[in-house]
């Protein structure tokens, strides 16, 4: 496993999660959107555009529980014209801390086992979030490299990226450099002043997406903070709900201008 991670980049771990535990996630998710208003909280996740990080709404999510809505499930006066239930693009940030579904599954000894095994010496959990990739409107995520976003010195990003339901091509599974982790860093996104930038560390292009990365529910997708990834736009008629959860090494010095920061009352904690 350790030998295939370091030459992929990724890692497919199948059954790693049980039937059952992606059911009660699933349910747990669809109860917070439920609960959910949005007429007082209309802020549009665009992975390409990263406008939703100009809101203190998703910047306060760092250590809450926040629901975004897809761009394609509001009109231009960011009216909802879709039902609620299939409007959220996903919930973030900080399930695995305040949620009790989503921290059983974060904390259990299979998942710090994997971080261990992967290099990760004091694990760290950094974010969590559930992705719904809605039908017919599910959001495209441009290629990219998490470590852009959650960096550390030395690099230490690691997602767990768990599949809810089945993720599939029709359905806007995830796609992968296959390797691509062994070029440099691209950018980072970071705090400039009052601003989030995205500041180009290397000239040299992300490698191609071109590994479907097609895989039924219960399967854990491990990704290395360097690996370019992407997923398509949902125009099937299913969703496609999946958990991610990304992990620091505590070894590391987590940067200070990345967006996420926890207040003193919530700090990082590990299994």
């Amino acid at each position: 496993m350790q030998a295939t991670f370091l030459e992929d980049g990724f890692l497919i771990c199948e059954g790693f999660a049980s039937a059952q535990e992606c059911a009660d996630m699933i349910a747990q998710a669809d109860k917070l959107i439920a609960s959910f208003d949005e007429t007082a909280h209309q802020v549009v996740f665009s992975a390409s555009g990263q406008s939703h990080t100009a809101s203190d709404y998703f910047m306060d999510s760092a250590s809450e529980i926040s629901c975004f809505l897809e761009a394609g499930a509001v009109d231009e006066e960011g009216r909802l014209i879709k039902p609620k239930t299939q409007a959220v693009n996903k919930i973030g940030h900080a399930l695995h801390d305040l949620d009790p579904v989503f921290s059983h599954f974060s904390r259990q000894d299979k998942c710090k086992d994997l971080a261990r095994l992967l290099g990760l010496s004091a694990p760290l959990l950094l974010q969590s979030m559930v992705i719904c990739k809605q039908p017919f409107i599910g959001g495209e995520v441009n290629s990219h490299q998490d470590s852009t976003f959650l960096y550390t010195a030395p690099e230490s990003c690691i997602g767990l990226w768990l599949a809810l339901e089945p993720a599939t091509t029709a359905n806007g599974c995830m796609w992968a450099a296959r390797g691509g982790h062994r070029a440099p860093l691209k950018s980072r996104f970071h705090k400039q002043g009052d601003e989030m930038v995205m500041t180009a560390l290397s000239d040299a292009a992300l490698a191609d997406c071109t590994t479907p990365l097609e895989v039924d529910t219960g399967t854990v997708v491990v990704l290395h903070g360097r690996l370019p990834h992407l997923s398509h736009e949902n125009k099937s008629a299913t969703s496609r709900y999946a958990y991610a959860l990304h992990l620091i090494d505590g070894d590391s010095t987590y940067s200070e201008d990345n967006w996420l920061q926890r207040p003193a009352e919530l700090p990082l904690r590990g299994f």
